[in-house]
């Protein structure tokens, strides 16, 4: 600042030297202006179903500095609506949809690029688009009051997504590793973001034979009203995904289904009725011949005693209509352990009558990115093993065979860092501790191995399926 205002009266000084004191009004108007950032936000569709479709906003930074925050809004016409959404804060009112920055992607440099992806059930292209108040085909500068949205500060999953269309297949050479012991129970069941998978680019067994993983857990089952959607696209009553899942099982796999997620509504937010909530849960469970089922509870949904209260209820239901079933709870997490509304989400079910398989902890965005996440993830399993027990009343042993534990792989949303040393020692102190379960968030990052947006990159140097292979070697 203080070398530019010297430039500045340098250059004003010369001219009144040459031209006289009548010309420093002429010297101050032709100044040159300081380089300002514009946002454009370019719409494009991924892949179009029929019944919906998969998009992005390509926001790019057209001008000659930097821009920190954007908001962008759109509207849909009557025949569509808006589902899962990623790398955005979106909030929909009436047909329009406010999306903002998520703190990590708010700063774009001069000539970069950031974006955001989201689903959309119907038919029908956004209208009205907006970037920073201005038209999306105009620029807009950087806004007045920079948005507020922060990375988040307690875990949270990535949001359903599809493949980049050049995305990789692979041709299985050698059978994976079994991850089932003769016991039945999944031991390593990494989520699979099934939107990724809905154009048949690549199958559940061409990850499972490249990965050396044998079993995933499916993400995610959330609500379209108070009926059971694949992420807001496809109802599982048509069975979408069953040859992937039967082959998968044909090779001596398996999958868990997983219900809810960070984003989307889940379906006991959407029911208010115990046994129309029970009904959609079973719809899933009969369409694919389900042993296991996961319910994703973050966000609202946590801290919602209404809803906790009545999933329980409904579980238990559930589970006494379909003898062993296995039902796990995914949660956020701390390394001091569950939050207290994570807490009650397990006394509720067990209050219930749950017979609850596995507590899974969401050990990623911790908000700490300066300290290594593979220690932390290791706090948080040692804590959580202590609050089962207390809740539960049982030993460390069977405490720690009740915990799952999901990292974050490579780059989390906070930028901490979960890396492969960091898989290899958390692995490792859990196959010592005989820990439940074992998986991570998310494969087709694993399989990218790319650099990019958060949802379909780890953001570290790594090798294509690195890190399943390295989680493939718990054993329990």
């Amino acid at each position: 600042m203080t070398r530019n205002r010297l430039r500045l009266s340098i250059y004003v000084a010369t001219a009144l030297l040459a031209v006289g004191g009548g010309a420093v009004a002429a010297v101050a108007a032709t100044a040159p202006a300081a380089p300002v950032g514009r946002l454009t936000a370019t719409f494009s569709k991924d892949s179009d179903w029929g019944s919906g479709y998969q998009a992005r906003y390509t926001i790019k930074n057209i001008g000659g500095a930097a821009v920190s925050g954007w908001t962008l809004t759109f509207a849909l016409p009557a025949s569509a609506k808006l589902g899962s959404f990623w790398d955005a804060a979106v909030t929909t009112t009436g047909a329009t949809s406010t999306a903002q920055d998520r703190g990590y992607n708010a700063s774009i440099p001069a000539g970069a690029t950031t974006e955001f992806g989201f689903i959309v059930a119907g038919s029908g292209a956004p209208t009205g688009c907006t970037i920073n108040g201005a038209a999306c085909t105009d620029g807009g500068t950087a806004p007045t009051t920079a948005p507020t949205t922060t990375a988040p500060t307690k875990p949270t999953t990535a949001p359903t997504t599809k493949p980049p269309t050049t995305a990789p297949t692979t041709t299985p050479t050698k059978p994976p590793t079994s991850t089932t012991p003769a016991g039945g129970n999944i031991l390593v069941a990494p989520y699979v973001d099934m939107g990724l998978l809905s154009n048949g680019s690549t199958t559940l067994a061409q990850l499972a034979a490249s990965g050396n993983v044998k079993s995933y857990t499916l993400a995610f089952v959330t609500s379209a009203g108070c009926k059971a959607s694949w992420f807001n696209a496809f109802d599982p009553r048509g069975k979408q995904f069953g040859d992937q899942i039967t082959a998968l099982r044909a090779a001596g796999g398996d999958v868990k289904v997983s219900f809810g997620g960070a984003t989307g509504i889940e379906l006991a937010q959407a029911c208010t009725d115990v046994r129309a909530l029970q009904a959609e849960y079973q719809a899933v469970v009969s369409a694919y011949g389900l042993k296991y089922i996961d319910l994703d509870i973050e966000g609202a949904a946590v801290a919602d005693p209404t809803t906790i209260a009545r999933r329980s209820t409904a579980l238990a239901a559930l589970q006494r209509a379909n003898p062993g079933l296995k039902i796990s709870l995914t949660l956020p997490v701390l390394p001091e352990g569950l939050t207290a509304d994570g807490l009650n989400v397990v006394r509720s079910a067990k209050s219930a009558g749950v017979d609850l398989d596995l507590v899974n902890i969401m050990a990623m965005d911790y908000g700490r990115s300066a300290q290594d996440y593979g220690d932390l993830a290791i706090s948080a399993v040692r804590s959580t093993k202590d609050q089962l027990k207390s809740i539960y009343g049982n030993s460390d042993a069977a405490a720690f065979k009740m915990v799952g534990v999901t990292p974050m792989l490579g780059k989390n949303d906070d930028n901490g860092t979960f890396s492969q040393s960091d898989a290899r020692d958390l692995v490792a102190f859990a196959t010592s501790n005989h820990v439940g379960f074992v998986s991570f968030w998310e494969t087709n990052r694993d399989r990218n191995a790319c650099t990019g947006a958060l949802f379909q990159c780890t953001n570290v140097a790594q090798t294509p399926f690195e890190f399943s292979k390295i989680f493939a070697g718990f054993k329990g």
